[in-house]
């Protein structure tokens, strides 16, 4: 810092400072608001519910997943029905499991 020979000089220079420390001050608690809000439990979970919601890879998976479970409880309930018989009961959720993992990993929608 240069030398302050004057008076007027030196309160300029601390008026300067000041006014350099009032808008720190402010840009300061401005940045602790944007940070406070965004650690909030429920900012978080709503941005990590955009970022889900957001990826087109996931809803694909998700519609994949869906109509594979759909095409293996409609399966069972046409093969097997409603049935008291624990070996067929057995055989419609092993029948239900295969076709909901074929139809998921197949279906191209």
């Amino acid at each position: 810092m240069n030398k302050i020979n004057s008076t007027e000089t030196l309160a300029q220079m601390i008026s300067l400072l000041e006014h350099k420390k009032a808008v720190e001050l402010q840009a300061l608690r401005q940045q602790y608001n944007v940070v406070y809000e965004s650690v909030k439990p429920l900012n978080i979970v709503k941005s990590a519910l955009d970022n889900v919601i957001s990826s087109p890879d996931l809803k694909h998976n998700i519609l994949n997943t869906v109509v594979g479970l759909a095409s293996g409880f409609i399966s069972k309930k046409l093969l097997v029905g409603s049935t008291k018989n624990p070996l067929k009961t057995i055989l419609g959720t092993v029948l239900q499991f295969a076709v909901t993992n074929f139809v998921a990993k197949r279906s191209d929608i």
